[in-house]
């Protein structure tokens, strides 16, 4: 996951305009759907004499950050297929985010999709939109939070296997000292891929924790950690953008450490096949935006639940290093990688 600065948007009956011109997708088309929000709609799938289904996806992701674009060109792609009337909102601020879910309780949606990276904000709304009988599905964050939440389905990587994974491959790299950068302070996400890194790692981890919203504090704080400690041979970032700034760090402070980083856009992928960033993590953005509108669609025409509603349906990690990585640069210069 990737976060940016807090990009408000809200679609309740005041600011219905305003999310309009923000952030609103509108897919035309036909689908089934429950007219009470009572569960899994009667009837076919070609929605013949009812409403168009309303799907909203509420992220903690700000505008303009590229990775949140791939979760809502999945979502878009997923709303265009099932013909349903999608809006995206996102908010990097808890507090914003759960008022987003609030609102789409308000204007009677037929399915929510959120992420949970500060589960205990939106343990509210989520209830809420429980008592309204309307279905939430978890996507990107919240992969220990979601069943106790009583969300419908889950769509993500598990950021802690994530994390142990890269420990396992910081060994077969000889790595000896991994400096974990935190970008974002009780995103459970960040710090479960960290807290695994340090599980299997073999050498010393160390976290440090920066203000993501200002990339030229990312930056220095990165410089002065890398010239303070010399044996530190390996930057663990958890963005795209965030890794490509780490490179720069390298370079300004004279280290000789490697840049590894979760997730990945055309531009971090470009610099894995240059060698600037040792790997990546891929987690599939894209698909997790498309499974999770799509789980709404099959579960209100169909009753589907993914993964039973016990297990989680898992989108990473992959790794993507210089031997693969022209195979995913068609698809990260698309935007859906």
């Amino acid at each position: 996951m990737s976060t940016a600065p807090p990009s408000i948007h809200s679609f309740g009956p005041p600011r219905t305009a305003a999310l309009a011109a923000a952030v609103c997708l509108l897919v035309a088309g036909c689908s089934a759907l429950g007219g009470d929000g009572d569960g899994p709609a009667a009837g076919s799938a070609d929605g013949a004499g009812r409403d168009q289904m309303k799907i909203v996806m509420v992220t903690h992701g700000g505008e303009g950050d590229a990775f949140w674009d791939r979760v809502r060109k999945g979502a878009e792609a997923a709303a265009a297929k099932d013909g349903v009337d999608l809006t995206y909102a996102g908010d990097a601020d808890a507090s914003d985010q759960a008022d987003l879910v609030r609102d789409a309780v308000r204007d009677k949606a037929d399915g929510i999709a959120v992420t949970l990276a500060k589960p205990q904000a939106m343990k509210a709304p989520v209830a809420e939109a429980a008592a309204a009988r309307i279905p939430v599905v978890g996507l990107n964050s919240g992969m220990d939070a979601w069943r106790s939440a009583g969300l419908l389905g889950y769509f993500g990587q598990d950021e802690s296997v994530a994390g142990r994974a890269v420990g396992d491959k910081l060994n077969d790299l000889d790595a000896k000292h991994a400096l974990c950068v935190i970008h974002e302070r009780g995103n459970v996400a960040l710090e479960a891929r960290c807290a695994g890194v340090k599980k299997t790692f073999g050498g010393e981890t160390t976290m440090l924790y920066v203000e993501g919203t200002d990339m030229k504090a990312v930056g220095a704080a990165v410089t002065a950690r890398l010239r303070q400690d010399t044996s530190i041979d390996e930057v663990v970032m958890n963005g795209a953008a965030f890794a490509l700034t780490a490179v720069e760090s390298v370079a300004e402070a004279g280290s000789g450490a490697e840049v590894a980083t979760f997730d990945l856009d055309n531009d971090l992928v470009a610099a894995v096949k240059r060698g600037d960033v040792q790997f990546a993590v891929d987690q599939q953005p894209y698909l997790q935006g498309y499974l999770a509108v799509d789980a709404l669609w099959l579960y209100r025409t169909n009753g589907n639940v993914s993964g039973g509603g016990e297990a989680p349906v898992l989108t990473g990690p992959a790794f993507v290093t210089r031997t693969n990585a022209d195979a995913v640069a068609e698809f990260a210069a698309g935007g859906t990688r």
